[in-house]
């Protein structure tokens, strides 16, 4: 079954703006796609037979990623490939699937790996929201070329298209635990400050 079909959410406004006449059907499918991937995800968990919950996370990853994208097709709406990874574009948005945690922490307390890839850093940062001039000024030691390269849009995901992030808990055992999305810039220490945040409810586990 779509994940259209499971109901439609009352959009608030900040969603509106982005998604335009999709956001309902958006808000609603984002909980039931996450679901569905984290029982994709547990079943390859189960699997593995591994101790280790490495398989748990690379296939919750790609799943999320997967559905939302396929989410964005039946809504007529873009997929674009970065690095060979698909992302659902709504309404000149990009939808941004982070796990920030195994546990329902705290979303000010989400901290970008410190091995995370180029690529997600320069989709933060080159279309992610921009903070007020002067807010948090750098210091010159951090204005380096590299710093500023990652400051560069993807050509492949539209130099205009904006970030939504969209962050979320989840563990093998117990499934997804809380969903947020909203606008959120990537600080030099991999932290986050949120512009605007709102929480999604959480879908029922699909039956495996």
């Amino acid at each position: 079954m779509s994940a259209l079909s499971e109901g439609r959410a009352l959009p608030s406004d900040w969603a509106v703006e982005r998604f335009g006449q999709h956001a309902g059907q958006l808000a609603a499918a984002v909980p039931v796609q996450l679901a569905s991937a984290h029982a994709r995800a547990h079943a390859v968990h189960l699997t593995a037979r591994l101790k280790k919950r490495s398989p748990y996370g690379a296939t919750l990853a790609e799943a999320v990623r997967e559905n939302l994208a396929d989410t964005a097709r039946e809504l007529g709406e873009a997929v674009r490939d970065v690095r060979g990874y698909e992302y659902a574009v709504i309404n000149d948005h990009a939808l941004f699937p982070f796990k920030y945690a195994d546990r329902p922490k705290p979303l000010d307390r989400a901290r970008l790996a410190s091995d995370a890839s180029p690529t997600r850093r320069r989709m933060l940062l080159g279309h992610g929201p921009q903070l007020p001039e002067g807010l948090f000024p750098l210091d010159d030691d951090m204005m380096t070329e590299e710093y500023e390269e990652l400051h560069e849009t993807f050509e492949a995901l539209g130099a205009s298209t904006k970030l939504v992030c969209l962050f979320f808990a989840a563990d093998p055992e117990n499934g997804i635990h809380v969903i947020h999305w909203g606008d959120a810039h990537l600080e030099p220490d991999r932290t986050f400050t949120w512009l605007y945040s709102e929480q999604l409810p959480v879908a029922p586990q699909p039956l495996e």
